[in-house]
């Protein structure tokens, strides 16, 4: 499984251009608004990852790998693991990059740029979480397809349950979450991918190639 995941991480280190010009060019945004800095590395690590997909589709990769002594489930499990590793490398560039900006800026909340932080990058967990399993079923395009759909369709859903909801009662919880949120938000994502990788385990034990 680790030449899996080396393969992988490989894969992404010959677009690191692409990378580089990315964070560049947000990285000059971000001089003008610095709450743009939490959302572009986590962001960029989730694009780039994603072209590993498209890589091994394009290549018919998997097709391939179910023939070598690998089973289906560490070829599952490699994927969840670069990503998650390429999800805290995103956060580490993040932290040092703020930390970077304090130095030259008086005015920023590193209380409120960690909660930022922390929010973002359960939105992109929660991304991928939705993302992998349809890709797995559908393959690159159709799954990306298929994750816009259910984003609009689960926005719609929550504005619908929202409209229906007291706000005055759920003050208890909001203030239970603003206290604990560095500790929910992490677990919260660990489930989340824990989900998301059991389901697409059993898409990819089924699937033919």
């Amino acid at each position: 499984m680790l030449g899996l995941i080396k393969k992988d991480l490989l894969m992404i280190k010959g677009n690191m251009r692409q990378v580089m010009l990315f964070l560049i060019v947000f990285l000059i945004l971000a001089l003008q608004e610095n709450n743009i800095i939490v959302i572009v590395p986590v962001f960029v690590s989730m694009m780039v990852f994603i072209t590993t997909f498209s890589y091994d589709e394009y290549n018919k990769w998997d097709a391939y790998a179910i023939t070598l002594p690998i089973s289906r489930k560490d070829i599952v499990k490699s994927k969840y693991i670069t990503s998650v590793i390429l999800w805290l490398i995103a956060l580490l560039v993040t932290v040092v990059i703020v930390g970077i900006m304090g130095i030259f800026e008086q005015n920023i909340d590193y209380f409120e740029m960690f909660g930022m932080i922390l929010g973002c990058a359960l939105s992109i967990v929660l991304l991928e979480a939705v993302m992998f399993p349809l890709i797995f079923k559908f393959g690159v395009e159709k799954g990306r397809i298929g994750l816009f759909v259910g984003v609009f369709a689960i926005a719609a859903l929550l504005g619908f349950v929202f409209t229906g909801i007291d706000l005055e009662n759920t003050n208890g919880f909001i203030e239970l979450f603003n206290k604990y949120y560095y500790v929910l938000i992490p677990l919260v994502a660990i489930i989340l991918l824990v989900i998301s990788y059991f389901v697409s385990k059993r898409i990819y034990l089924k699937k033919e190639f």
